[in-house]
Parts: C-alpha cells; structure tokens; sequence
C-alpha cells in the first residue's frame, strides 16, 4: 500500500489518487464519502425546487439560486481538496493562530460587516458575502480540541484548566450576541459541553456548566422582546398565526400537506412565498410537502449515519491514543449532528426558530462551505488513523 508522508504538504491530486488505489476500507471511510454525496445531491434538488418561485421574483432567473449553491458546492470541494492535503498536525500547532484569526472575523463583521433583516453577520468581499460565524466556529472547535490534548490533566483535576476555554467562549459568545446570532452560540455552547464531558471533566463541574449556560440563555431569552416572541410563538403558534407565528404555521401546514409520501417533487404550495426562508433555514419543510414522512426519513437517516460515521473516526482515533485527532473529529460530528437537530427541531415546532441551516441540504453558502471543509478534515483525520496509529504525528499525544 501506499502511504503519505504526513509531516510533508502533499500535491491534492496525488493525495486523491493514492486513496483511491489502496484497498478498499483501508484508507478512509468510503461510506462517510458516499453518505455526504448522496446528501449533497439531495439538497441540490431540493434547494433548486424550493427556491425557483422567489428566485423568478428577485432575479427573473428561476435557477439563480441554484446557480449560486452549485458555486458554493464548487468553493467547498475546491477547499476540501487542499484540506485532505495538509497534516492534521498543522492544525494542532496553528490552533492559537486559527483563534485568533476567528475572534478578527467576528470583530470585523460588527465594524464593516453587512446588515441583513437587522442582523450584522456578513462581510462582503466583492459579490461574494462570508458569514464570519462559520469559519469563526470551526476555528474555535480547532483551539477547543488542541487545549484538551495540551492541558488534559488540567482539565481534570484543575478548576481553572476547565474555566479557561470557557472564557474563550464567553469572548465569542459576547461578539456573536452583539451581531446577534444566538442560534451559532448555543450550538457551541452545547459542542463544548459534550467535548469537555469526553475529556473527562468532573461531573459537577460538567453539570455547573450545563445549568449556568441554561441559565444565561433563558435570561438572554427573556430580556430580548423578538427572542421572547419567537418562544412564545413556539408554544402557542395559532395563537398569532399571521403575526409572530407565521413561519411555524407555515412550515407546520408543508408537514401537514406532504402526509406519507409527499405531493411530488415540484409540487409544493407553501414555497410559493407563503413560507419564508423557504431554501435556506426552512427547507426541510417543503422536503416534507413535496416527498412526504418517507422522503424526510430517507434525508434524516442518511444526515444521522454521517454523523454516526464521523462520531466512530472520533472512536477509533482516541483508540490508538490520537487525542487531537480524536477530539476534534468528535467536535465536528457533535457540531454537524446538533446544528441538524435544532434545524429539524425548528421546522417540526419543537424548538423556538432560529437562523441555522440544515448541514449539507440547505442554501447558505458560508455554512456549506464550512461544512464541506469540516468533512473533509474529517476524512484526513480518518486517514492518518487508518494508516499511522500509534506512529501518528506528535499532534497524537498528550502534551
């Protein structure tokens, strides 16, 4: 078999090649690839059929959106390529430089960043807009999995080894609310929560920390008046359904109309500008109107086994003793399956709505493009575990 030299950048094509020469299953999770295909081609499909009514609006161009995804999808895999190319060591030595890096994004946004619906979360590099919270989150994940390898033992016994990351998460936390974006904040909040738990924080600590972030949420919930509605029109929805539960309503009628299997593809009624958002943080309702109880589940479990495959290359890293490989592979599974699950908790009513997309399915071309490098990094992590072990690159062991 051929192997990498890991502590070398290696030409992207070269990489592809060889892994495609090895023995099946010996080289990286085939099925975690093939998953993540099949999804992306699914979400295609459907962010072209949601989209084409307020794309025909907007831009006398029914297929703009799909267009501007397939764009996106073309950046991700451009990016993914050079990310199954670079060591996953130099991730683990770059982490500071990657914090800091995400901490400038954040607080350029709020200097020159772009207000979208009376939000500041975009910056604008020529027609292309980046949504800083994405790349900002998978940087913080980076510096979060290289602490718990460099001050494991800290992380344990000291109180102050497990309150320093936190810190770190209040400082983004702080500039994310002032964009304001809670949606991206929770979904930290709870990938930290799970990834300190695995590094073996005490459980009063790990509970402290549970009931102290529950806490700050309900009061950042409570003293902001539009979060407030969002929650009571979670609760009650038909209370004010064509004021601040419109959108729940509307999604709550797509699930309603698609029934088992759907009213066929193409065929939805609510995408007709009835439901907002309808291709980006709402899709899964119309995946529900036009491919019914059966699509859903098709698209659910193939979204849940990726995250299953991505949660066992976390397994099998920590196994061999491949702590920053193992850690981080678990903060993006943790990050891809929660982010899922409040989009999907959101679009059924279960959870009050917030402005997060469903990975992989959704337009939105900052988080698909970030979701696509985090695959791929991903697979690198897998790959360097298949094939080095206990060998791996320095980046394997506890500091």
């Amino acid at each position: 078999m051929k192997q990498l030299a890991l502590s070398q950048w290696q030409n992207p094509i070269q990489v592809l090649q060889q892994w495609w020469q090895v023995d099946d299953g010996a080289a990286y999770d085939k099925l975690f690839l093939i998953l993540l295909m099949l999804i992306l081609c699914f979400g295609l499909v459907m962010v072209t059929s949601a989209s084409v009514p307020v794309a025909s609006r907007l831009f006398d161009n029914e297929l703009h959106f799909t267009i501007r995804h397939l764009v996106y999808i073309g950046i991700g895999i451009s990016l993914s390529v050079v990310v199954l190319s670079v060591p996953v060591q130099w991730w683990h030595s770059s982490n500071m430089l990657l914090l800091i890096a995400g901490l400038a994004l954040l607080i350029a946004v709020l200097i020159v960043g772009k207000n979208v619906n009376g939000s500041t979360r975009w910056l604008s590099i020529g027609p292309i807009g980046i949504q800083a919270a994405e790349p900002a989150k998978l940087f913080f994940f980076v510096y979060l999995a290289s602490y718990l390898v460099r001050r494991h033992e800290e992380v344990r016994d000291n109180f102050k080894g497990f309150l320093k990351p936190l810190l770190v998460l209040v400082v983004f936390a702080g500039l994310l609310l002032m964009q304001p974006d809670l949606g991206t904040v929770i979904v930290m909040f709870a990938t930290t929560v799970a990834l300190l738990f695995l590094a073996g924080a005490r459980i009063w600590q790990f509970m402290l920390l549970i009931v102290t972030g529950l806490l700050l949420i309900a009061a950042l919930i409570f003293y902001s008046e539009y979060r407030w509605k969002r929650v009571t029109a979670f609760l009650d929805p038909w209370a004010d359904p064509f004021g601040s539960g419109y959108q729940l309503t509307q999604s709550l009628m797509a699930f309603g109309r698609g029934s088992w299997f759907g009213q066929g593809l193409g065929n939805s009624i609510l995408k007709l500008e009835y439901l907002p958002e309808a291709h980006t943080d709402f899709i899964l309702a119309v995946i529900a109107e036009e491919t019914g109880f059966i699509g859903v589940t098709i698209l659910l479990t193939l979204l849940f086994t990726l995250v299953y495959r991505a949660l066992r290359i976390g397994q099998r890293a920590l196994a061999k003793n491949m702590s920053f490989h193992g850690f981080l592979a678990y903060a993006l599974s943790i990050w891809i399956g929660f982010q899922a699950a409040v989009n999907i908790g959101v679009a059924t009513g279960a959870l009050p709505t917030k402005g997060l997309t469903l990975p992989f399915v959704s337009s939105g071309g900052s988080s698909l493009v970030v979701m696509l490098v985090a695959a791929a990094l991903l697979l690198r992590i897998d790959f360097e575990t298949r094939f080095k072990g206990r060998q791996a690159i320095s980046g394997g062991r506890h500091d």
